[in-house]
């Protein structure tokens, strides 16, 4: 009678990093000894995974865990051999279950390091769940430690792995691992990132989308370093990539602002951010169509009844001295509400797109010629300069305050030792009470004083906020007279809030900035 015991080996390893180092042979190569050394141990089948976690991935979507259980139920085996128990999972909500269910379809267990695996007593059935809580919390505590360490060399600036993003190339510069083994770190690749340059300015400053820009790099024979075009994707991952700015990301970690590393300055990449955004969104200040010949699209409303306006073309045929015929087309704003709603609406119907522009577009040049004559002193705030001077002199008054409270205190304290020796004319108890009322005051004091420092830093980040949207106009103001249309579109966009238009062309325009000089102006022509 043949006693021949069947046998199926598992062999696993979670990283690629086991695999290269050869933990799989060495598995191998053990179970296969084990299993010569017992009595009619046959292996009939070895199967292997690679770079498969016991932790993070259940038995459902481990495809040799499957093939073995339906091995099992054919009957196509005896015994299931593993180099350790925990290679069959690590997971104590799943992997002792299993376990337990090959033994119960009548499959011996097997560890060559740890031997069988029994579920004879309920002590046999506790050591088998506290095994892989074992595992489990092992798996648990070295996903911590590892993302920890991540998130360490990411915040001080280190590059810790994955695609290399375009603009970028991994070169050694000398950084050493804990195993003394060179690693490379990123640095700007000069012809890959003047071409991302060129992206952010298009998208920003020339009202270009990513289809748009994919064209546009293919009509200028500009390709991936595969030679193949840029599709949508790369452009659209490219514009939210933060590290063009110098910051590493890797999951809640950032480092801080690298200057070896960045492409892109800041402030254009909060521009394109919002711009892009802002083409997600319904209703946005972001024009979504640049080609069109008017300038205010989207963002001009009836001043009579409130409502925005839409453009409109009509058709109107000429015809020459010669008899030559010639159809043109008239852009208009029209106001949809006042057909609709007669007598409810006093204003005009419509509104020249040549006309109406070109007027905002004066509006617009001579404040930005204002801006770029007139000295920056004019244009900061001295009211907002006042205020921080203030709040400087009652930080200062208040840290007097309590230097003065303190030594109060500290007078009193003094005068208690008086009080012990019978020398002072005060009681202990009225003592007690002035310096528990000192020590309020202080509190106090010590509150304003925190007040007062919030304060200050709130007014001078108000101030940083004007001198850079100051920059951003003086920038603006000395491109806005040679730009494209596409260009000024995209500056109507970002700049002008919104058009008011009353009979006869007088105009309410609000900008989008924090200057006083430049909301709710009134112009007539």
């Amino acid at each position: 009678m043949d006693n021949t015991k069947r046998v199926y080996c598992l062999y696993r390893v979670s990283t690629v990093g086991q695999v290269e180092k050869n933990d799989i042979p060495m598995q191998k190569q053990y179970c296969r000894e084990f299993a010569e050394a017992q009595k009619n141990w046959h292996i009939e089948k070895e199967l292997y995974e690679k770079g498969v976690s016991g932790f993070k991935k259940s038995a459902k979507e481990r495809d040799a865990i499957q093939e073995i259980q339906g091995a099992a139920v054919d009957g196509l085996f005896d015994i299931l051999l593993v180099f350790m128990f925990d290679r069959l999972g690590r997971r104590d909500d799943e992997t002792p279950f299993i376990v337990e269910w090959f033994v119960k379809n009548g499959i011996e267990v097997w560890s060559a390091m740890e031997g069988q695996q029994r579920f004879d007593t309920h002590v046999d059935k506790l050591m088998n769940y506290i095994r892989y809580w074992q595992a489990s919390g092992e798996s648990i505590k070295t996903s911590i430690r590892v993302k920890t360490r991540l998130e360490q060399l990411t915040e001080s600036g280190c590059f810790t792995g994955g695609t290399v993003p375009y603009g970028y190339r991994l070169e050694n510069c000398g950084r050493m691992n804990k195993r003394n083994r060179e690693v490379r770190d990123l640095v700007i690749d000069e012809d890959a990132a003047a071409i991302i340059r060129l992206i952010f300015h298009k998208y920003v400053y020339e009202g270009y989308g990513a289809q748009r820009l994919c064209k546009y790099l293919a009509e200028k024979n500009i390709c991936k370093e595969d030679g193949r075009n840029f599709p949508n994707t790369t452009i659209n991952r490219i514009i939210k990539n933060e590290l063009y700015t110098g910051v590493i990301h890797n999951g809640e970690a950032k480092s801080s602002l690298i200057p070896e590393l960045q492409i892109i300055d800041c402030d254009t990449y909060e521009q394109a951010k919002r711009i892009m955004q802002g083409r997600t969104m319904t209703h946005s200040d972001i024009p979504l169509n640049l080609k069109g010949s008017a300038l205010l699209s989207g963002r001009v409303f009836c001043g009579h009844c409130g409502n925005r306006l839409t453009l409109t073309t009509s058709g109107r045929k000429r015809v020459h001295s010669d008899g030559t015929e010639i159809h043109e087309m008239r852009p208009r704003y029209s106001c949809h509400y006042k057909p609709r709603h007669p007598g409810k609406c006093d204003g005009q119907s419509g509104y020249g797109v040549k006309k109406l522009d070109g007027i905002v577009d004066q509006v617009v040049r001579k404040r930005l010629e204002r801006i770029r004559t007139a000295p920056n002193s004019e244009l900061i705030s001295i009211q907002h300069q006042k205020a921080l001077d203030y709040a400087a002199a009652r930080l200062k008054l208040v840290k007097t305050q309590i230097a003065e409270k303190q030594r109060e205190i500290a007078d009193y304290k003094a005068e208690a030792i008086r009080v012990i020796r019978g020398e002072s004319k005060f009681s202990d108890e009225l003592l007690n009470t002035l310096i528990e009322q000192a020590k309020e005051e202080e509190s106090k004091l010590a509150d304003s004083y925190e007040e007062a420092q919030a304060e200050i830093a709130e007014l001078s980040r108000g101030m940083e906020i004007e001198q850079e949207e100051y920059d951003r106009l003086i920038s603006w103001a000395e491109i806005y007279s040679v730009c494209p249309f596409e260009t000024k579109k995209m500056f109507i966009s970002q700049f002008v809030k919104s058009v008011r238009v009353y009979r006869d062309y007088e105009l309410e325009i609000e900008f989008n900035v924090s200057f006083e000089e430049f909301r709710d102006l009134r112009v007539r022509e």
